[in-house]
């Protein structure tokens, strides 16, 4: 006898309920799945990446329509039960009436609006959902388009810091004192607030709003102390509310939540809820972890299995990119506790633990995160820090006195340790799918954990895990595939088009025994690099495999223009190059010019069918493409060194545009960033590039593997130079050593974590006869690399790519 489950609400916690239920008692229920939206289940916690332009909506998918079809679901979305008759045992929708004999409420909650004047306008809305994320961006997209974000926790932010990367001008306004003011104490939060503002987000504290001011829509924000901001849209992000409404008009028991006992049962007994519409114990949740854990014992409870929830402590991260900030417990101060306290200015690193009779209470981490779950897990099971008092705040590598092997670490987490926190994952459900379903890579553990499927942050404790389970038969290179297309890795590929002299894309498809035809997105861009690496002057570079910005030279922009971005040797230019990139602004109406950070101009909203003539004449004027759409060598950035610095020790300026006009036009896995400084006091920022020098009285300092963008690292050192000319050798063979070793579009960070430092020093420092090698090889593939793509296309290269669409149909059409 199978049994009718009715669920209401299609969201994370009643999928999450509909895997275990499957898992456990496959064919036993009948289920039907009404959802509000038009659409199933997806990750509501990575909204902020795709509003932000970083994932597309079908990358957050969790369910999608086969998966439903497959396990017998009746797919109600865009359907709203309006009421439910628990008499009767049916629910009503406009559609009618469905039957059930056991019912499933996970309607989550609502955002709360402001009740001001001005927040039913046009523009007004929340963040909550897919239609809320496409309303944003089709506000962001047009021109100067300006948000007022009202709430700094942790949904405004990430609100703020997406909007901002689309282009909008963003202010977050906030009631309290400091940013996340129930996840951060004020150090964290104005660190946090710090780094907002140096994106471009302005932040105002202790920001009372009073009315949105517009006639049809929109027009701009007042403060209660009469301060104004403009704006196109703006978006409440001040709390929510638990989603009750069905459940009060069906009289079961609510309070601020539809009321549970520790089996998800509401006070009638063949109707469960989960979710952020519940409230247990006098607690409503909004985090993942605890929502889960309700699904788990919501599943159980149909299944007539014993179970029970439990009060669950969370703790917090912000996804927003390039910010690493981490809260748990209780961090307010209180005569019974004590605080360890950790600052590194220059590093912008804070670290807060609370602690009450030797014990962890409360942990607040801002810039360095790596060891919050290891504080949460002691903060949970209550561990004495006593012992480890002194070296505590440090982390868990520092125990004992001295840098603890990173896979020690992992492997003396806990069971329970919370590997991922999106998705409530510990560490035995990883090491247990790994064991009983015999997973080898991590594609396979995303796929049967969901652990590190959705933000990424904690890919590397899970691959650590795959690790320590699999010992010697984890290969990561060997077991990740390129693609689809093929079973086997980058570097099997790379080894073997060297080995049975491939020297086309059809050749080594052919040869390796593809199982497509043609390739796809992911490898024919992978193959024309490392074809392109290996055989210099002899493969053909096939501009079809390229994305669109290197097959046109210019990145695309969202409303489809271009930018041009010429190149400038060192960060000097004249005021002849000047003079022609303010003539050709004004002669194609470039709306914008902007300076950026490698010291270069930048041309943004070239039409693309100017993009030849544009290029034309800056080639007039001698300047070549920037390859700033390229992966390859983008800038060398420069101070300016003995030559004008009482500080500067060398040349800076002169070794890098040594550097740049030696090196430019190479090809290489991702994106090279470089720089020069004239001094240790690093004014072009070395220490943060895939490859720096640091100018020092004996000669030059070289550094290499930093990243300044989705991972922030700091450089680590590769050896000392006695002259630029030792210098420049140094760095070619470097760069030629991760031209031929490099996977596509893994950046040198990540490289040099792979095949680790000291091969790459065994190689390039420690053996001159292979540096020298490496060298003259890099020298040898410029001869064909140092070609400007601007000049050729000029001279009428790929014509067909900057033909305007009506010069197309008429060719067409004759």
């Amino acid at each position: 006898m199978t049994t009718n489950l009715v669920v209401v609400g299609a969201g994370m916690a009643s999928g999450r309920a509909l895997e275990h239920l499957f898992e456990a008692a496959p064919g036993q229920f009948n289920v039907t799945l009404f959802g509000a939206e038009p659409r199933g289940n997806y990750n509501r916690i990575m909204l902020s990446p795709v509003l932000a332009g970083e994932k597309t909506f079908d990358e957050i998918i969790t369910h999608d329509a086969d998966w439903y079809a497959e396990h017998g679901v009746n797919c109600r979305f865009g359907e709203t039960v309006t009421a439910i008759d628990r008499e009767r045992k049916v629910v009503t929708s406009v559609k009618g009436e469905t039957p059930y004999d056991k019912l499933l409420i996970a309607t989550g909650s609502a955002p709360f609006i402001i009740p001001i004047a001005g927040k039913d306008l046009p523009g007004v809305m929340a963040f909550r959902d897919l239609d809320d994320v496409n309303r944003m961006t089709t506000a962001a997209a047009k021109p100067n388009a300006r948000a007022v974000v009202i709430g700094g926790g942790l949904l405004g932010l990430e609100a703020a810091a997406a909007l901002r990367m689309r282009g909008m001008e963003v202010v977050v306004l906030h009631l309290m004192g400091h940013l996340m003011e129930r996840q951060l104490d004020p150090a964290a939060g104005y660190l946090l607030q710090r780094e907002l503002e140096s994106r471009g987000i302005k932040v105002h504290c202790k920001a009372q709003t009073k009315a949105i001011l517009g006639e049809d829509k929109v027009d701009a924000v007042l403060l209660d102390d009469g301060t104004v901001y403009d704006a196109d849209i703006v978006v409440m992000a001040v709390g929510i509310r638990p989603e009750t409404r069905i459940a009060t008009d069906a009289g079961l028991q609510i309070e601020r939540g539809i009321l549970v006992d520790d089996q998800m049962r509401t006070s009638d007994p063949d109707i469960l809820a989960i979710g952020e519409c519940v409230e247990h114990q006098g607690a409503v949740y909004g985090l993942v972890a605890p929502l889960y854990k309700m699904a788990e014992v919501a599943a159980q409870t149909l299944t007539g299995a014993t179970a029970a929830f439990r009060p669950v402590q969370t703790a917090t991260q912000l996804k927003v990119t390039g910010v690493s900030v981490y809260s748990a417990g209780d961090f307010a101060e209180g005569d019974d506790r004590e605080e360890i306290v950790l600052r590194d200015a220059s590093a912008g690193v804070y670290k807060r633990l609370v602690l009450q009779e030797n014990r962890i209470i409360g942990a607040v981490m801002y810039g360095e995160t790596a060891d919050g779950p290891w504080f949460f897990d002691m903060l949970r099971q209550g561990t004495d820090i006593a012992d480890m008092r002194d070296t505590l705040v440090f982390g868990q590598a520092y125990q004992g006195g001295s840098p603890l092997d990173p896979m020690a670490a992992v492997a003396a987490l806990p069971d329970e340790a919370e590997i991922c926190g999106c998705n409530g994952i510990c560490k035995s459900k990883i090491t247990g799918a790994i064991a009983e379903k015999g997973l080898t890579s991590l594609d396979e553990v995303r796929a049967h954990t969901k652990a590190s499927a959705s933000c990424g942050t904690c890919t590397g404790l899970v691959e650590q895990l795959l690790s320590l389970s699999l010992g010697d038969e984890y290969n990561p290179a060997a077991v990740q595939p390129m693609c689809p297309c093929t079973d086997l890795g980058h570097d099997e590929v790379r080894r073997l088009i060297v080995a049975k002299q491939l020297k086309s894309v059809p050749a080594v498809m052919q040869e390796l025994e593809w199982t497509t035809s043609c390739g796809c997105a992911k490898c024919r861009p992978a193959l024309n690099y490392y074809l392109v690496a290996t055989w210099p002057g002899e493969y053909v570079d096939d501009n079809q495999s390229r994305f669109i910005n290197e097959r046109v030279h210019a990145n695309i922009q969202k409303d489809g223009t271009y930018s041009v971005v010429p190149r400038m040797f060192g960060g000097i230019t004249t005021p002849n190059e000047l003079r022609a990139i303010a003539d050709v602004a004004d002669k194609f109406a470039i709306p914008t010019v902007k300076v950026t950070g490698g010291q270069r101009i930048d041309l943004l909203g070239v039409k693309k069918h100017d993009l030849p003539a544009v290029w034309a004449d800056l080639n007039a004027a001698g300047m070549v493409s920037g390859a700033a759409y390229a992966k390859g060598l983008r800038t060398v950035k420069t101070c300016v060194g003995s030559d004008w610095c009482r500080f500067g020790t060398q040349d800076s300026t002169g070794l890098g545009i040594r550097i740049e006009k030696f090196m430019w036009g190479a090809w290489t896995p991702a994106k090279v960033k470089m720089a020069v400084s004239g001094c240790p006091r690093n004014c072009a920022e070395a220490t943060c590039k895939d490859v720096g020098v640091i100018c020092v009285d004996s000669g030059y300092d070289i550094v290499f593997a930093g990243a300044a963008g989705l991972d922030i690292k700091g450089t680590q050192a590769l050896c000392h130079a006695n002259s630029e000319d030792e210098t420049i050798e140094i760095i070619a063979a470097l760069v030629q050593l991760y031209l031929e070793q490099g996977r596509y579009l893994e950046r040198i960070y990540k490289w040099t974590d792979r095949v680790g430092i000291d091969s790459i020093k065994a190689a390039i420092v420690d053996d001159l006869a292979k540096r020298r090698h490496y060298y003259e090889r890099f020298v040898y593939s410029q001869e064909f690399a140092q070609v400007d793509p601007w000049e050729e296309r000029v001279n009428g290269k790929d014509a067909h790519e900057f033909a305007a669409m009506a010069e197309l149909n008429m060719v067409a059409a004759e």
